[in-house]
C-alpha cells in the first residue's frame, strides 16, 4: 500500500473562467482534501497561472487532476509533495539560496 498523500503543491494554468474562488472550492470538494489555497502567479490575455496548494490526509491526485481538467486547467507541474503518515515541513540547509 503507498503512502497517502498529505500535501501537493500544483503549478496549474486555467483560463479566466470560472474564477479563482470557484475553482478553488471545486477543487476543495474533491475526495481526501482537508483545505486549499489558490495563488494566482500570473495572469494575461487567455489564461491565468496559478499555484495550488492542497492539504489533507489521503488526497486522491486522480480526482484532483479530473477536476481541473473539468474546469479547462492543466496541471503543468507537481513542485512539492508530502506523504507519510505525519507532515514533513521542508528545511532550510546550507545549499540553499
Amino acid at each position: 500500500m503507498a503512502a497517502p498523500i498529505r500535501r501537493l503543491v500544483l503549478d496549474v494554468m486555467k483560463p479566466h473562467e470560472p474564477d479563482i474562488l470557484e475553482f478553488a472550492q471545486t477543487v476543495a470538494d474533491q475526495e481526501g482534501i482537508a483545505g486549499v489555497n489558490v495563488a494566482l502567479i500570473e495572469t494575461d490575455r487567455v489564461v491565468q497561472n496559478l499555484k495550488v496548494t492542497l492539504e489533507g490526509e489521503d488526497i486522491d491526485t486522480v480526482a484532483v487532476e479530473d477536476a481541473i481538467a473539468d474546469l479547462g486547467g492543466t496541471v503543468h507541474s507537481i513542485d512539492a509533495v508530502v506523504c507519510g503518515t505525519r507532515m514533513v515541513d521542508d528545511h532550510e540547509t546550507p545549499q540553499d539560496p
